[in-house]
């Protein structure tokens, strides 16, 4: 056996099945021990190395596996590495392979000769370059274990030449076979005294608000019993949107800029908060400090009190924390918190569903989420991508049943949407899946839609699309009170594309039609597109709007704005419907 034959067979006992790649010279002797066991081990062609990081990170989310790709030496490497800080950020699995020059050429500028292992050093927690095929076994190990116990990306290189060596030296130190490929979860537990601690706060805590985050997606039961044994609010960080439906009483939807705003008064008002599974980044979010005790519930002891002064932190998984926790909390009889959450709750969707339901012209972006409500299954996944679209789904798209979602979160790149789905249909195949991209973000990384072709990958793709780089505009304007600059899109006829790459390609510009056009699309036995011609005027508003913010939007419009005039009359007009 080739050394790269050992190295595909070891990725198989670990119980790899996919791995997402685009072919190289660096990386041949790989793809001939792929071929070998293609039986076994599937290998996905995308169109651009970055995409097969993505959905490498897209498919540990949504199968809870470790995901793997595999790129060439130099450039082939570095388009790796977005979707490999995707993966980092959001904590998931991701095994990096790459290939490497020749191993007597390394350091003498020779083709591609680029150090990946040292590049590689900030991504991920172990970066190591195989030597020899008695190398490869004992560091592969090594790299899987780490990337499963710490959540994080591991990388390997490996020169093109020694891809092929079948035999060297062994050094007397390494003994044959001690490396082991059975990985062990810890699954640790807070001693009973720090439980009994954590349960004391809550006993004297009178409005207790629950944020759960994507640590929970697999504690669904736990949280729905804290919440009902304490009659606490929860409140969904974006990435633990699938933690429960949102038409569960407790909860108050998502937090944050595209959160709701009965969510932003519980944190406002709380008193005690119990924090599970989220490191939700935007500090100015949270209680303001001192205003409430917490507790943090997380496996990654590090980030204990990251956010927020914790008065107690229980290292663990959350339905294994939660599970000892829960009989040692005395039930609450004090409903007064939860039932003012839950009155502004049926406010805030009574809003949204005035909002969603408008039919005049032109389209508005949440008319066109509101409608793909009606043609998800019960068990859909949903992908979303980054930029004003995350807005419309984070608020309109409602979770039901065992649905799952996610986007990019704390490092929130542009162009995910499309390989998520990649990742999510090779990893549920016959589950639906449905990506929701903006044409900013579907742009960047457009080819992969030939990828769902190639594979006949049923993925519905829904573009909202406004030719414009709507989330930049809003910051320039909102944030720091500048008019727009730089932001406007070239037009691309989205429908012919997907068309022109074999898939059926869809166009609406009007809600009177838009019902129909989706179901066209989501009846389609392949992968379908669909681009939605969208208002560009209409604004992403977070929750609330602060005094601050009003003013810095002024100071844009008094700069000179181009379409100001436009901008604040959909303003208006939308404050307008919001007090009637």
């Amino acid at each position: 056996m080739t050394l790269a034959d050992q190295l595909v067979a070891r990725l198989e006992q670990w119980g790899v099945r996919v791995v997402f790649s685009l072919p190289g010279d660096g990386i041949n002797g790989l793809y001939e021990a792929l071929r070998k066991r293609a039986e076994t081990i599937r290998l996905v062609q995308v169109r651009h190395e970055e995409a097969a990081a993505l959905a490498a990170c897209a498919y540990a989310k949504f199968t809870q596996r470790l995901g793997v790709c595999v790129a060439t030496s130099g450039p082939g490497g570095v388009h790796l590495l977005n979707g490999l800080y995707d993966a980092k950020f959001d904590g998931q699995p991701v095994l990096a392979i790459t290939g490497h020059t020749f191993h007597d050429l390394i350091g003498t500028r020779y083709q591609q000769d680029l150090d990946l292992d040292k590049l590689f050093m900030d991504v991920a927690a172990y970066s190591v370059r195989i030597t020899s095929p008695s190398h490869v076994l004992s560091v592969v190990d090594q790299a899987i274990k780490t990337a499963i116990a710490r959540r994080t990306v591991t990388h390997v290189t490996i020169p093109k030449d020694v891809q092929s060596w079948d035999a060297d030296e062994r050094s007397p130190m390494n003994v044959p076979s001690h490396s082991g490929r059975v990985y062990a979860d810890p699954q640790p537990l807070p001693p009973l005294p720090l439980l009994e601690q954590a349960a004391e706060i809550v006993r004297a805590g009178s409005k207790i608000a629950i944020l759960a985050g994507s640590g929970c997606l697999n504690a669904r039961d736990e949280i729905q019993a804290l919440a009902r044994r304490l009659h606490a609010p929860i409140v969904k960080a974006l990435l633990g949107k699938a933690v429960v439906p949102d038409d569960d009483p407790y909860t108050t939807g998502g937090v944050g800029l595209l959160g709701t705003a009965p969510s932003q008064e519980v944190l406002r008002e709380c008193d005690t908060l119990i924090i599970a599974g989220s490191s939700f980044p935007y500090l100015e979010f949270y209680p303001k400090p001192g205003q409430a005790r917490a507790i943090q519930i997380d496996l990654d002891a590090s980030r204990i009190g990251l956010r927020y002064p914790v008065s107690v932190g229980l290292v663990g998984k959350c339905r294994d924390v939660l599970r000892a926790w829960l009989p040692l909390l005395e039930p609450k009889t004090d409903t007064t918190f939860l039932y003012r959450a839950q009155s502004q709750m049926r406010d805030w969707n009574q809003l949204m569903q005035t909002r969603s339901g408008r039919k005049d012209h032109p389209l508005k972006p949440q008319v066109v989420i509101e409608k793909v409500n009606r043609f998800l299954r019960d068990d859909a996944i949903v992908c979303c991508d980054t930029g004003t679209v995350t807005t419309w789904v984070a608020r309109h798209l409602r979770m039901r049943g065992d649905m799952a979602f996610s986007a990019s979160g704390t490092l929130a790149t542009m162009g995910n949407g499309l390989p998520y789905a990649l990742g999510a249909a090779i990893g549920h195949p016959g589950r639906q899946v449905v990506c929701i991209c903006g044409d900013g973000g579907f742009t960047m990384m457009m080819g992969e839609l030939a990828t769902l072709v190639k594979y006949q990958l049923p993925v519905k793709v829904i573009i909202i699309k406004n030719n414009l780089l709507g989330m930049i505009k809003w910051e320039q304007l909102g944030m720091e009170g500048n008019p727009e600059y730089g932001v406007a899109l070239q037009p691309i006829d989205f429908a012919s594309f997907a068309s022109a790459c074999g898939a059926a390609g869809y166009s609406v510009d009007a809600p009177s039609r838009l019902d129909n056009v989706l179901r066209k699309a989501f009846n389609e036995p392949g992968p379908a597109l669909v681009e939605a011609l969208v208002d560009p005027a209409e604004p992403p508003l977070p929750g609330t709007v602060s005094m601050q913010q009003a003013w810095t939007f002024a100071k844009a419009m008094a700069k000179g704005q181009h379409d100001r005039l436009t901008l604040m009359e959909t303003l208006v007009e939308n404050k307008v419907r919001e007090v009637i």
